[in-house]
């Protein structure tokens, strides 16, 4: 009879994925960068229990950057990486940063990371660009990204157009390098497809948003566990930038100026520092409380580790004599 440390043990190495060992990471999963989310206590735990952590750099400045990853180093001695929203008016600043702290790995959104790849490779630093589409993975290869995160519109915050389903195993099709599959994960059965589809791993935002080590308002949490399949709304697709959130006062009355042909200017007035007056102050009612699709099958408060091990162990359970690295 096989001994539970055998069971786990198998596990883990059937888990093992060209992701896993790009980043030196035990599980395939990957925690979302999500903007006044990802701070270190999170990040940290997340990589303590063998995933990737991400602190989200979002708009912050460079040294609000640098103490968070020294805070993370404290915790932490295992790899985690920072994302960088590249519409940030301190991306360069930050950028450095990646460097001169020794961060391991970043993943990058809203723009091309083009002009910090020469750098931050000289650093050893792996780059992961976030995309929504064929040509924005194609391009991230030619420029020298060592995989992407694709990123369906299931996902909370900033979205594109292409399901997960429907993405991933078309941006496999036309990389080389590993691929990550992101929107509408939040189970095992989500990892699970995932790999199916294409992908080397998963990066997984909204259930790390309820985790026990998440510093996020309880409000927020509440919000989300409470969630029911329908309850997210998708503002701002005429201004040419969707978020998904979950609905609220807030998302009713944009979604009724939107519809009313309101400015941009109005319309981006009335979500002027709305994520953290949700996140942090725990306003679930003005505020953004910004969530994927998948918030509806979030339905317990756990640890990052429990989290990272349910994740695996599904998955694992699910895809046993798939075959699906070779």
């Amino acid at each position: 009879m096989q001994s539970k440390s055998a069971d786990i043990r198998e596990a883990i190495n059937y888990m093992k994925t060209e992701v896993t060992e790009l980043l030196g990471i035990e599980y395939p999963i990957i925690q979302g960068g999500m903007a006044w989310v990802a701070e270190y206590h999170l990040a940290a735990a997340v990589s303590e229990a063998g995933g990737l952590g991400i602190i989200g750099a979002s708009s912050a400045p460079a040294d609000w950057v640098r103490e968070q990853v020294r805070e993370a180093k404290k915790l932490t001695d295992k790899p985690f990486g920072v994302n960088i929203m590249l519409l940030n008016p301190n991306a360069d600043e930050v950028a450095k940063v990646i460097v001169e702290e020794g961060v391991q790995v970043v993943t990058t959104g809203a723009g091309n990371p083009e002009k910090y790849m020469e750098m931050w490779k000289a650093a050893g630093v792996k780059v992961i660009p976030v995309v929504a589409s064929v040509a924005q993975a194609v391009r991230m290869e030619r420029c020298g990204a060592d995989a992407v995160v694709c990123e369906g519109c299931e996902a909370g915050g900033h979205i594109g157009e292409s399901t997960t389903m429907v993405l991933v195993p078309q941006v496999a099709d036309a990389v080389s390098i590993p691929v990550i599959a992101a929107g509408g994960i939040a189970d095992g059965r989500g990892v699970a497809a995932a790999f199916m589809l294409g992908a080397k791993a998963v990066q997984v935002g909204t259930h790390f948003v309820v985790t026990e080590e998440s510093q996020v308002h309880e409000n927020y949490k509440e919000r989300i566990l409470k969630a029911k399949d329908i309850d997210t709304k998708v503002t701002g697709r005429t201004t040419g930038h969707p978020v998904r959130a979950l609905r609220n006062q807030m998302t009713r009355e944009y979604l009724k100026k939107e519809a009313a042909g309101a400015s941009f200017e109005e319309l981006e007035l009335m979500t002027l520092g709305g994520l953290r007056k949700a996140v942090v102050e725990g306003d679930v009612t003005t505020g953004s409380v910004m969530a994927g699709q998948s918030a509806g099958m979030v339905k317990e408060k756990m640890t990052c580790a429990q989290l990272i091990q349910k994740l695996n162990n599904e998955a694992e359970y699910l895809l046993k004599g798939t075959k699906i690295h070779e």
